[in-house]
């Protein structure tokens, strides 16, 4: 049996995935890249909120990569995995790292107050903002946030310039703003990743211009209409990859070129846009979504199988709306 991937490539003359495709830059995305670039420069703390599947690992990377063209400003970056189990002194130590010219490190085991004066003096050194880059920092503790927040204000008070970019799901803008959260969102400049998501149409005959032969057309692989399916029904980047990629591989096996919007429409879930689906994309699971409810993990699986009791169900739905935002008729 043919490997899927390489069946509908070659059937459609597709000669590279689409996840390969590269970075597609609307007037939006350019524009959000330049705002966040001058924001970093400044220093602060820097929010970067997007949906699972909108492009923010390519967006940081291709920030990061600016940045470093323009060598203005020092990249810093959280590689660890288990964002849960970060603490400030695990960032504080990778920005160490980072920082430090020497090529045989040796971390000591400093006091946190000394690592702050390390910092201090590094930063000093170096006379240019620093950027700390955490991806995934919507699962970063309260604590660690905080404690972000004031290493931040001690570089500040000692004349360096440093940024704290945090990106992650809308969870993590959500957990920002919490009451608790207050000291850090009234200090935090926001912005928001679309991807595709208003220009999902453009973004389909990009991926088959991208990905095809110079000489395929959009048209020749997709029927119009298959192309209008896509972009209604689909919202992230990852999602139309994925269903393109599902309805090539359903159009070769069906012996079908162009792919019609029949086929295209038969391989997308109908649950694709319910409210259980959007939860995910915006970062909440079982565990997140019963610490946003006050409640327990079994109570929230009960209302995503339909057995919870109604009025419980019909409260927990209420204040779901109330904090996420999303309709969950």
């Amino acid at each position: 049996m043919p490997n899927e991937a390489t069946s509908y490539m070659s059937y459609y003359d597709i000669r590279r995935p689409f996840q390969h495709a590269g970075f597609y830059e609307t007037a939006q995305l350019k524009d959000l890249l330049e705002r966040m670039k001058t924001a970093i420069k400044h220093g602060g703390l820097i929010a970067l909120s997007g949906m699972i599947g909108s492009g923010k690992t390519v967006t940081l990377r291709r920030l990061r990569e600016e940045l470093k063209k323009e060598k203005e400003v020092i990249i810093c970056r959280s590689l660890s995995v288990q964002k849960d189990q970060v603490g400030v002194d695990s960032l504080m130590t990778a920005m160490y790292y980072d920082l430090s010219s020497s090529r045989d490190l040796t971390i000591p085991k400093y006091s946190k107050e000394r690592w702050v004066r390390e910092l201090q003096d590094l930063i000093s050194q170096k006379n240019k903002p620093v950027a700390l880059f955490i991806d995934e920092a919507h699962d970063l503790t309260r604590a660690t946030l905080k404690a972000l927040k004031r290493l931040l204000e001690a570089v500040q008070e000692d004349g360096g310039r440093m940024s704290v970019n945090l990106a992650g799901h809308p969870r993590l803008r959500n957990e920002l703003k919490h009451p608790s959260m207050e000291e850090i969102n009234y200090r935090t400049t926001y912005f928001e990743l679309d991807g595709a998501i208003h220009s999902r149409r453009e973004y389909v005959l990009w991926l088959l211009n991208e990905c095809s032969a110079p000489d395929v057309e959009p048209a020749q692989i997709l029927e119009e209409a298959a192309i209008d399916i896509l972009a209604e029904r689909l919202i992230t980047p990852l999602q139309i990859n994925q269903h393109l990629a599902m309805a090539l591989e359903a159009g070769r096996s069906a012996d079908e070129r162009p792919v019609s919007a029949g086929m295209v429409q038969s391989v997308i879930s109908p649950h694709v846009t319910d409210w259980e689906s959007t939860l995910a994309r915006l970062g909440y699971d079982d565990r997140s979504l019963a610490s946003l409810l006050s409640t327990k993990t079994g109570e929230v699986r009960s209302l995503f199988k339909g057995t919870l009791e109604a009025s419980r169900s019909s409260q927990l739905l209420s204040q779901l709306k109330l904090a996420v935002g999303i309709s969950t008729k």
